[in-house]
């Protein structure tokens, strides 16, 4: 057409008439009505994870499945969801604030349990004149006997009495956790003390004294470290840390070392018993720790006395092993073990501080996995990591010590090995136990401990060279254990 375009009154000369836009369906199609619901739903559609979470949401509307046939020409709500779940994208928005963490836990704090617990070491330097005497019949120093089974009595009863305090203090009934550390304690005190004086022999009465003292701080000891007292223990211990290094330099007079071991066994004595029986707490007439029944039933469900003994054969296999490490070398003939003790005991502090970063590197993990096998990965190089952690903090510690000590000339080759072995060995089990899987570390750790004793008992091998090898395997195990329950998403929950 050659004539001008017909432009309507009053419009320019220079502009063109709106063009109508094209339509993109016929004016007769209605819109998917499925489609309408996705972008209704966008944002928890594209939040979610599978398609259940979707036919929740859509039951919880109140569809029913004929009016979702009726209106989506789906069969159920399952169907829908899955059609829906299949047109949105996934996207899983980050929250707003920073997300908490409930295992991050300061550094100094769990640094001051190690030291607390390496400290009543230092009670055995002032107590060295009444353990004085010519070698028993298992060719250890006069005393050692009735010490270590005392400590392992102790070590054994103060565990599971701990786990069953703890379980107390985890359902919110403090006064049940100290009425049942208040019964607990000194009955472990008395049953240490009764296996010392009987394994005792020709003993000196004093190293049976000693031991039964030792059973009392064991006690007291416990009750001050479930209750969260360890400034008040550390406290208590000062006089005698300080008494047992001028002892290094100097010749203490044996009254003045009576005192300070006594002063403090006392001192710790006092303060536990405080913290379980205050004087505005009258103990239960029935002088149980479950709690009162009503009519019907208990009024709080408490655990079984059983559910402690596998924290108990725990403690005590962990102790004979941690013994054997510290008499590794007596055994072999050799006059030094204390360094390998106070190293494993110093090296507790940090290793509950790495238990905690492995719980809180786990979290993270689940944050930002995708997949179960991403997040198995992610839990193996945790591992990994804190353990690399625990092994390298442990050989400083061990080299200090041992450089530090008198009269040692340090670790070499086969016995820092087992030594590290045997570091494997704790960490991975207390990781067990922090999960609740103290069964198979109670199984691994109580092998491990019947397989040495076993070789010293009939006198296999070199002692250095069997705790290499049990150490080893135990390690192993436990290590394959670890990475395959933790490796499960549920045993994180």
């Amino acid at each position: 057409m050659s004539g001008s375009l017909w432009m309507p009154p009053g419009s320019r000369s220079d502009t063109l008439p709106a063009v109508p836009r094209q339509r993109d369906r016929p004016s007769w199609a209605r819109p998917d009505p499925i489609d309408e619901l996705a972008a209704r739903l966008d944002d928890f559609i594209a939040a979610a994870v599978h398609p259940d979470e979707i036919a929740a949401l859509l039951e919880s509307d109140g569809l029913s499945d004929d009016q979702i046939r009726e209106r989506y020409g789906v069969k159920n709500s399952f169907a829908l969801a899955e059609e829906l779940y299949e047109r949105v994208e996934r996207r899983y928005p980050e929250p707003d604030s920073p997300v908490h963490d409930p295992w991050q836990t300061g550094l100094l704090g769990c640094l001051l349990r190690g030291v607390v617990f390496a400290l009543p070491g230092f009670g055995y330097v002032l107590g060295a004149p009444l353990l004085a005497g010519p070698h028993d019949d298992f060719g250890l120093p006069a005393g050692t006997v009735p010490l270590l089974a005392g400590a392992l009595v102790g070590w054994t009863w103060n565990q599971g009495l701990a786990h069953r305090a703890y379980f107390w203090l985890g359902l919110g009934d403090r006064g049940a956790a100290r009425r049942a550390l208040l019964l607990g304690a000194p009955v472990g005190a008395l049953l240490g003390a009764l296996v010392a004086l009987i394994v005792a022999g020709a003993a000196h009465p004093a190293a049976v004294a000693f031991a039964a003292g030792q059973s009392v701080y064991l006690g007291a000891a416990t009750i001050l470290l479930v209750l969260g007292r360890e400034r008040a223990l550390l406290a208590a211990l000062l006089p005698m840390t300080a008494g047992a290094v001028l002892a290094f330099a100097y010749p203490v007079p044996e009254p003045a070392r009576l005192v300070l071991l006594l002063g403090s066994l006392a001192v710790v004595a006092v303060l536990g018993l405080r913290e379980v029986a205050p004087l505005n707490v009258r103990l239960p007439p029935r002088g149980r720790d479950q709690p009162r029944r009503s009519r019907s039933r208990r009024t709080t469900v408490g655990s079984r006395l059983s559910a402690s003994l596998p924290y108990a054969l725990f403690g005590l296999a962990t102790g004979v092993l941690v013994l054997y490490a510290a008499l590794g070398d007596i055994l072999t003939g050799e006059q030094r073990s204390a360094p390998a003790a106070v190293a494993l005991t110093l090296s507790m502090g940090p290793a509950e501080w790495l238990l905690y970063r492995f719980r809180s590197g786990s979290l993270a993990g689940l944050r930002s996995s995708s997949t179960p096998r991403a997040f198995r990965r992610t839990t193996v190089l945790t591992v990994v990591e804190c353990l690399a952690a625990y092994l390298v903090t442990l050989l400083a510690l061990s080299l200090a010590t041992s450089a530090l000590w008198p009269h040692t000339s340090g670790f070499h080759g086969v016995r820092l090995a087992g030594l590290l072995l045997l570091g494997v060995v704790l960490w991975t089990a207390l990781l067990l136990q922090s999960f609740g899987a103290v069964a198979g570390a109670a199984a691994i750790c109580c092998a491990a401990a019947l397989a040495q004793t076993a070789a010293v008992v009939t006198h296999t091998g070199n002692p250095h060279w069997v705790a290499l090898i049990v150490h080893g395997t135990a390690a192993v195990a436990q290590t394959a254990l670890v990475c395959a329950l933790l490796g499960r998403v549920t045993a994180h929950r």
